[in-house]
């Protein structure tokens, strides 16, 4: 039961600081262009605590906080997804209601630049979440760093085969720098059965070999059993942890960030081909496990209440920044209903100079929400075989 307090606190946590400042940036783009806004809503469902704000606004916090919104006047409406006829038609009722000037407040009749930005701020709110709180743990923690140094090679493992050596230092993989041992196991591990040319440093000669990555199954104490790639080499160095400067830290964050994105990225696109199997796609019950294993984890061995406290505020704010910019890249992708199918639209009304007919709209958001709902469940059943709660439930009944 106390696990499952954590667990289920520790999501509530994470999810909610996400989702706000995702919606937040919407509104803030949404305020800047002079869009009038009725409701920003932390959470769905009946709200639990509300007021107004000066400018009339709705602030909820409402009763299922697995998401949020925010409401522009006059999305209530058909107009929601717009075409010329019924937009004129909302046109027509706004004069008569609110007089010619009060047309320029909605934000369907805002400039498609301006809808373009509001649509993209909010992930471009997650990312810059991301950026400043890993600046933030850059400068006072910094990253850890191991030398990529071959101290041990499995028998029979892949980079056995290829012919590394204990004493080997690797430098490269595929032509790209390899700094860190980090930096190879982050590479490898998303390159299962695909061949990498590593350049490797022996002794005084520069050597290349090649090595296919296995994909293995393993077991993880916060993301529990998962399939990566391994090469099979043994590194025993102790982790070194580099500072950032106070000025170098965006810089040095936006790096890490954009290879956080890269990564995401090119996975999904393994995944999507089918060169990985999709049972490693993880959704809500994943992020919950994740997000309560890793505040056991930082809370234990604590000696004092207050660091444990700053461990936990740690760990929790590194795996925000890990999940705003999974969640602001995935609400970039090209499906109606998320931020990059709106954008999707608003391309083609830059270039076609009109609006998509509302019911390509329509039907594009039906079809965009079955997908993103076979996707959330496709990921809760593999959530539940990943975490064995099916084996718990029969155990109970035995």
């Amino acid at each position: 039961m106390t696990d499952a307090l954590i667990f289920i606190l520790s999501t509530v946590f994470v999810l909610s600081v996400v989702v706000t400042i995702h919606e937040l940036g919407h509104y803030w783009a949404a305020r800047a262009c002079g869009v009038a806004i009725d409701c920003f809503s932390l959470g769905f469902g009946p709200p639990l605590v509300s007021w107004r704000d000066k400018q009339g606004v709705e602030w909820r916090i409402a009763s299922i906080p697995l998401g949020g919104y925010v409401r522009f006047s006059g999305d209530e409406n058909a107009a929601s997804v717009p075409d010329q006829d019924n937009l004129d038609a909302m046109r027509e009722s706004i004069v008569r209601r609110e007089g010619e000037e009060g047309v320029a407040k909605y934000f369907h009749f805002k400039p498609v630049w301006q809808r373009a930005i509001i649509a993209a701020a909010g992930p471009i709110s997650n990312f810059v979440l991301a950026i400043l709180i890993m600046a933030v743990f850059l400068v006072m923690v910094g990253s850890p760093q191991r030398a990529a140094v071959v101290n041990g090679v499995a028998p029979g493992g892949p980079a056995a085969v290829a012919g590394f050596k204990a004493g080997d230092v690797i430098t490269a993989a595929d032509g790209r720098k390899i700094a860190t041992f980090q930096d190879l196991q982050g590479y490898v591990s998303l390159r299962a059965n695909l061949p990498i040319n590593f350049t490797v440093t022996r002794g005084e000669q520069q050597i290349h070999l090649t090595a296919t990555p296995r994909l293995v199954e393993i077991q993880d104490k916060i993301t529990g059993r998962m399939k990566t790639g391994q090469l099979g080499i043994e590194n025993v160095s102790r982790s070194q942890f580099k500072r950032s400067t106070v000025l170098g830290a965006i810089p040095d964050a936006t790096v890490e960030v954009w290879g956080m994105i890269k990564t995401i990225g090119f996975y999904l696109g393994r995944l999507v081909t089918g060169q990985l199997p999709a049972d490693q796609i993880s959704g809500l019950i994943g992020i919950g496990h994740t997000a309560g294993a890793v505040t056991k984890a930082s809370a234990q061995g604590a000696p004092d209440v207050a660091t444990m406290v700053l461990r936990v505020f740690i760990s929790s704010m590194l795996l925000i920044a890990s999940l705003s910019v999974s969640i602001g890249f995935m609400n970039l992708l090209p499906i109606p209903v998320l931020d990059g199918g709106h954008l999707l639209m608003y391309a083609y009304e830059a270039i076609a100079k009109r609006p998509l007919r509302a019911d390509f709209q329509a039907a594009g958001f039906r079809a965009g929400l079955a997908l993103i709902l076979g996707f959330m469940l496709f990921a809760a059943w593999n959530d539940l075989n990943r975490y064995d709660v099916f084996k718990f439930i029969g155990g109970l009944f035995t």
